[in-house]
């Protein structure tokens, strides 16, 4: 049996990887395993970006370099019911089998644990059902009720009508660029560019492949704002 130990703690955890170590190892002796591959995160479980030994384990997975992966709690491996369900998707198209020291019932080697397996996700199926139906309730409730779905926008932030009168006409100007005054409003260079076409009070051509009803050519001497 070529065994895999995932162990993880989390940076604000105060704990030592020893603590899932130890006893994993002693697990695998006690099973007389002795083929052992070790990964080892200090990081959130839902920070994949800083996991890169969880990253390097399921690419091990994937040539399977493996036969069982060994973690301390289900948790170590996974922030939610639904990632645990994902991982243990691939893992078993690997033909990789999963256990967990402290929850002895998550065993997909054995029958019981593969009972388990497909319970697992069919709730995780469940979970991300219901999630998906209150979403879609929320938006229709929010439409019948006449109000903004979606990240506010720049220009309806408080004081931006009063910042934008005195920096755009520094844009037209050309005292200052059109990418300096998005930043310096918040908001992106092409909204600055339409409140200069709206100020303007001109329908001005597009460059071609320009999104619909987005001006970008103006009156400077080479037809565009200076971004």
């Amino acid at each position: 049996m070529r065994v895999a130990l995932y162990l993880r703690v989390s940076t604000d955890d105060r704990q030592n990887l020893d603590t899932q170590r130890l006893p994993l190892n002693d697990f695998c002796r006690a099973q007389g395993w002795t083929d052992i591959l070790e990964y080892a995160d200090e990081a959130s479980a839902a920070d994949l970006r800083v996991r890169s030994a969880w990253r390097r384990l399921m690419e091990d997975a994937a040539r399977r370099r493996f036969d069982l992966l060994l973690v301390w709690r289900l948790d170590r491996m996974a922030r939610s019911v639904f990632d645990a369900a994902q991982s243990l998707e691939q893992l078993r198209h690997w033909g990789i089998g999963l256990r967990s020291l402290q929850e002895p019932y998550i065993d997909t080697t054995s029958p019981f644990g593969e009972a388990l397996y497909f319970i697992t996700i069919a709730y995780a199926g469940l979970e991300r059902g219901i999630l998906r139906e209150r979403v879609r309730a929320g938006l229709e409730r929010a439409r019948r009720q006449g109000r903004h779905i979606g990240r506010p926008g720049g220009t309806t932030n408080r004081g931006f009508e009063g910042r934008a009168a005195k920096v755009l006409p520094r844009v037209r100007s050309g005292s200052l660029t059109v990418s300096a005054a998005a930043a310096m409003l918040g908001v992106s260079r092409s909204t600055v560019r339409r409140r200069l076409d709206v100020a303007s009070g001109l329908t001005l051509p597009r460059r071609p492949g320009a999104a619909s009803g987005v001006s970008t050519l103006v009156r400077n001497g080479d037809g565009k704002w200076p971004t």
